[in-house]
């Protein structure tokens, strides 16, 4: 991946969506932030006008599913930026078993070795880890091409395993145990130095905003 100005990533998931508690599978299923979810959209937009300096033009991406644009409005309002939709930063598709009672659709595991990111679960439509993990490395490519200081980015739990594991330069194919927790509402800090140019991670899954 080539280097550009970008210092500052900032990757937020969604707050709590109306899948999380009515106990549905999420993925590309089109739910909504529930009010605890909304208030939590407001305190990481007040969390990230504190950390990003006035003055500066940081950029907004997020996902185009409904509960990832209602993060990103109270951020883009707080900031004063545009919101930019870009569709690979939406969560793993779990084709047919979406918006179906969490553990009611029978899925095959990765198996412990082997091809884990080319590994298919038995569910009608529903991605490979490469697949998911192709689309979040392609959308950061863009994100740094656009060489801005800082940039945001709204997207989902597992797809943000995936951005982070593309900022750190970990090979798409070797990705396939790679796994970061992140709770709904956090922010991950990742920066690249000015001068060695290493990729950092300064913060991982902060979620002391939301207290």
């Amino acid at each position: 991946m080539k280097r550009y100005a970008l210092q500052n990533v900032y990757i937020v998931t969604h707050p709590e969506a109306t899948h999380h508690v009515e106990n549905l599978v999420g993925g590309w299923h089109d739910s909504s932030l529930t009010p605890r979810g909304m208030a939590s959209s407001r305190r990481v937009a007040t969390a990230l006008s504190e950390r990003i300096p006035a003055g500066r033009s940081p950029l907004l991406f997020c996902s185009d599913l409904l509960r990832t644009r209602q993060t990103a409005e109270p951020i883009a309002e707080s900031l004063s930026v545009d919101m930019l939709i870009d569709a690979d930063l939406r969560e793993q598709s779990y084709g047919a078993a979406e918006a179906t009672p969490a553990g009611s659709t029978p899925f095959v595991p990765p198996p412990a070795l082997g091809d884990r990111m080319r590994h298919r679960d038995g569910i009608d439509g529903s991605e490979s880890r490469l697949e998911l993990a192709g689309r979040a490395y392609a959308a950061l490519e863009r994100i740094l091409m656009c060489g801005a200081q800082d940039v945001v980015v709204v997207t989902h739990g597992g797809t943000a395993t995936y951005l982070i594991a593309a900022w750190i330069g970990l090979p798409l194919e070797e990705a396939g145990y790679v796994k970061f927790k992140v709770s709904p509402g956090s922010i991950t800090h990742l920066r690249e130095d000015d001068f060695f140019h290493d990729r950092q991670v300064m913060s991982l899954n902060d979620v002391g905003h939301l207290e």
